[in-house]
C-alpha cells in the first residue's frame, strides 16, 4: 500500500484548493453546529434572513426582512403659526411618516356688549375639520392657527370674529372657520377641505358662547373660556369676553 506523506505545510495553510475537498461527501464541508451550542458572540442580521435589516424593519416567519408597517409615532400639536416638516419629525422619532391624520380647529369669536339685556350675544365657537393624508410626496405643511377674537369693552357693539385655521401643504387645503362675534346670535365657524367638517355652535343670546370640538364657551357673567375655538361671552352693561384661539393637531403614522 502506498504511503502518504504529510508535510507540516499541508496542515497550517489556512486555503484548501477546490480541487482538494471536490471528492468530499456535503457533509464535510458543511457547518452542523447545532443553534443551542451558539452560547456567545453576535450574528449579523444581514445573515439572519433575506432583505434589508433596518431599525425600522422587522425579520418575518418566512426568514425576510420587512417593514414594520403602520401605526401612530407621534403627534405634533399647533397652538400658534408655523411649519410642519416630515423630514424633521421622522428624524426625532427613528421612523418613516406615511400618513398623518389633520385635525384643526378656528378662533372663537369675541362677545357683544350691549345696553340691551336682551340684545348682546356670545360669539361663535370655531369650525372642526379632519383628513387623512398620504404624506409619502409631501416635504412640509404651512400651518395657520387662528386667533380668539376679541370681545367688546368701553362701549357697547360686537366683538370681532375668530381668525381661521388652516393647513396647507400644496396639495390639501384644510380650514376651520373662525367664530363669528357680530349677532345675536353670532354663527358658529364653518369648516372644509376634511374626510369631516363640523360646524362650531352658534353663540347664544344671555347664554353662553358657542362650543367647539375642542372647547367650551364662557357663559354670561364668567371670564372663563376653556379649551380651543371657544366663543367669548357677551356682555350686558359690562364688557364682554375674549374667544380662545384655535389649533392643529397632526398625529403622524409609520408605514
Amino acid at each position: 500500500m502506498a504511503r502518504t506523506t504529510i508535510r507540516t505545510e499541508d496542515i497550517t495553510s489556512a486555503t484548501i484548493t477546490t480541487s482538494k475537498i471536490s471528492g468530499l461527501a456535503a457533509s464535510a464541508t458543511t457547518d452542523t453546529t447545532d443553534a443551542s451550542n451558539i452560547s456567545s458572540g453576535t450574528l449579523a442580521p444581514a445573515r439572519m434572513g433575506s432583505g434589508t435589516p433596518g431599525s425600522g424593519n422587522f425579520l418575518r416567519g418566512d426568514g425576510s426582512w420587512q417593514s414594520a408597517g403602520g401605526g401612530i409615532v407621534g403627534v405634533s400639536t399647533f397652538t400658534s403659526s408655523g411649519t410642519w416638516t416630515k423630514a424633521t419629525r421622522e428624524a426625532a422619532l427613528g421612523v418613516t411618516i406615511k400618513r398623518v391624520i389633520v385635525e384643526v380647529v378656528g378662533g372663537g369669536g369675541g362677545g357683544e356688549r350691549s345696553s340691551s339685556s336682551s340684545g348682546y350675544s356670545n360669539g361663535g365657537g370655531g369650525g372642526y375639520a379632519r383628513k387623512l393624508i398620504d404624506v409619502s410626496t409631501i416635504s412640509s405643511a404651512t400651518v395657520t392657527v387662528g386667533a380668539g377674537g376679541i370681545g367688546r369693552t368701553g362701549s357697547n357693539g360686537v366683538g370681532t370674529n375668530g381668525g381661521n385655521t388652516i393647513w396647507s401643504d400644496g396639495t390639501n387645503t384644510i380650514t376651520g372657520g373662525g367664530g363669528s362675534g357680530n349677532g345675536p346670535p353670532a354663527s358658529g365657524g364653518t369648516a372644509s377641505g376634511g374626510d369631516f367638517n363640523l360646524r362650531g355652535k352658534w353663540g347664544s343670546t344671555q347664554g353662553i358662547g358657542g362650543d367647539s370640538f375642542y372647547g367650551h364657551g364662557s357663559a354670561d357673567g364668567n371670564e372663563s373660556v376653556y379649551g380651543y375655538g371657544a366663543g367669548g361671552r357677551g356682555g350686558y352693561n359690562a364688557n364682554a369676553g375674549n374667544g380662545t384661539d384655535g389649533i392643529v393637531i397632526v398625529t403622524e403614522i409609520a408605514g
